[in-house]
């Protein structure tokens, strides 16, 4: 048990789910249990003290760059991704709240009926009042991944740290789930992330995250307390710094 005077090592973090983290064990969609989850572990965190933003993909409910390889109008595509991320946060929100958080989904595009639109001063205000402020659609503009859009937010809101929670440990050398020999990295540098090509976030992501001083850190959000042990200073996953 931790000690219950003991404060967060990371006083304000972004996390990064891909829209593959909401699936659990199914092929598309939401699964309830998983989204409770990880709401819960979420709320874990602000019990703790931590100020969490969150970056929500959309990958379970739509892919633009799947059709725009098909043949679609890959802009079009891209908008499509983005509303897709706009329903991951909404149901992510409505998850929070169940178990008594507080949260605002803040969107990259007007959709004014549904959610708040995303103005930085906003956010880190509701951040401040202990609410989980989580950002969909993006950027706003076609060609930028989930990835991008989290580097920038966490930027732009001054988080301590970035953790993309993905369904491997870590960093590894090659695909473990592919490559039975891939070894895991516990710490790596922005620059050997893109020089070895390290599939982890994409070139734009890594990048914005380096020049601007952004730890990142790569864990399993299946790994059951990885995020709370992280808060506390453990070594979970891969730290890029």
């Amino acid at each position: 048990m931790s000690d219950s005077k003991a404060k967060p090592v990371y006083k304000r973090i972004l996390l990064k789910l891909s829209g593959e983290a909401l699936m659990g064990e199914g092929q598309f969609g939401i699964d309830p249990q998983t989204i409770n989850r990880i709401a819960a572990n979420v709320v874990e965190l602000l019990d703790f003290g931590v100020e969490v933003g969150l970056v929500v993909g959309g990958g379970n409910l739509f892919r633009g760059a799947g059709l725009a390889e098909a043949g679609m109008e890959r802009v079009t595509g891209d908008h499509m991704g983005m509303l897709a991320t706009v329903m991951n946060a909404l149901a992510m929100q409505d998850a929070l709240e169940h178990q008594g958080a507080n949260a605002r989904v803040m969107s990259a595009v007007k959709i004014n009926q549904i959610c708040e639109d995303y103005i930085k001063r906003r956010a880190v205000r509701h951040l401040e009042k202990g609410r989980v402020a989580i950002f969909a659609a993006g950027t706003g503009n076609p060609f930028f991944t989930t990835d991008s859009a989290a580097s920038l937010r966490a930027v732009e809101i001054g988080a301590d740290l970035l953790i993309k929670a993905t369904k491997v440990d870590g960093i590894y050398t090659s695909d473990p789930v592919k490559d039975p020999t891939a070894t895991r990295y516990d710490n790596l540098s922005f620059d050997e992330v893109l020089d070895q090509r390290l599939a982890v976030m994409d070139a734009t992501a890594i990048v914005l995250c380096r020049d601007h001083n952004m730890p990142l850190c790569v864990l399993n959000i299946n790994e059951p307390g990885a995020l709370m042990k992280t808060m506390q200073g453990e070594h979970v996953g891969t730290f890029v710094r």
